[in-house]
């Protein structure tokens, strides 16, 4: 079940954007403008992890936009992103920002689904 053209480029236009976004976050993480001091403040969370944090989702994007390393991509930014709401719920955030990594990753992996045949098939249980 190969995925046809438009939905090769569908995937890779939905997991581009929200790639981008990764990345942008990342920049922001390792720059440290003050947003990011004062989220890290209100969360509770050391700034001196914001660096360490930048280069670990650097790192996860570009193994989701390399096609060979895209499923171990995906799978690092999902626990990432795990990480991000559990640390959101504990600082009693809004909703918005508890469920907004949440549909990151369900971009992610929708871009994902929709340019790689391999993983619809195990997905859909197609041979």
């Amino acid at each position: 079940m190969q995925p046809t053209k438009t939905q090769v480029w569908l995937g890779r236009i939905t997991g581009g954007i929200f790639a981008l976004f990764l990345v942008a976050d990342a920049i922001a993480h390792i720059m440290k403008p003050a947003p990011v001091v004062e989220a890290f403040n209100q969360l509770g969370l050391p700034l001196n992890i914001s660096t360490g944090l930048g280069v670990l989702v650097l790192a996860c994007v570009a193994l989701y936009l390399i096609p060979r390393t895209s499923h171990l991509g995906a799978v690092l930014l999902t626990g990432y992103l795990g990480g991000a709401v559990a640390i959101h719920l504990r600082g009693g955030d809004s909703v918005f920002k508890i469920l907004f990594p949440t549909f990151i990753g369900l971009a992610l992996w929708v871009g994902l689904f929709l340019r790689d045949g391999q993983l619809r098939r195990f997905i859909l249980c197609k041979q």
